[in-house]
């Protein structure tokens, strides 16, 4: 080979190199942007979770099996447009000593409120069941 092929051939090397180092610095700070934006916001919903609606926002009767965990709870809860996001509920309810040995899950039905922020929530999973009306 040529003087000038060995050359065109170590410039095109070291363009490829850098060309991979950038690409891979780039999907770096895609990756830590969008970790650290998730992270945030997740630790947001865990300790400020805001009501999914407005007052006076629309109740509606929660039903609670028997051995129900609060995992299941959650998504039961998500589902039905209670809370925004099941996972900082669970959390949430470590932090609030929900479910338990002290206050475990009781079985039953509870009137909740989308309006309700998910502390309120829990807090009115632990207060225990609704009285039910008797119609005569």
């Amino acid at each position: 080979m040529s003087n000038t092929t060995n050359e065109i051939n170590k410039v095109t090397g070291t363009v490829i190199r850098v060309s991979w180092k950038l690409i891979v610095y780039a999907v770096t700070v895609m990756v830590l942007y969008e970790g650290i934006t998730r992270g945030y916001a997740f630790g947001h919903d865990i300790f400020y979770s805001p009501a999914v609606a407005a007052k006076p926002g629309v109740s509606m009767r929660v039903t609670i099996g028997e051995g129900e965990e609060v995992a299941d709870i959650a998504s039961a809860l998500e589902r039905g447009g209670l809370i925004r996001n099941k996972y900082a509920f669970i959390i949430q309810s470590i932090f609030y000593d929900y479910g338990g040995s002290d206050n475990p899950v009781e079985a039953g039905t509870y009137l909740l409120n989308n309006s309700m922020t998910s502390k309120e929530i829990i807090l009115a999973l632990r207060e225990g069941v609704e009285e039910e009306d008797t119609e005569e």
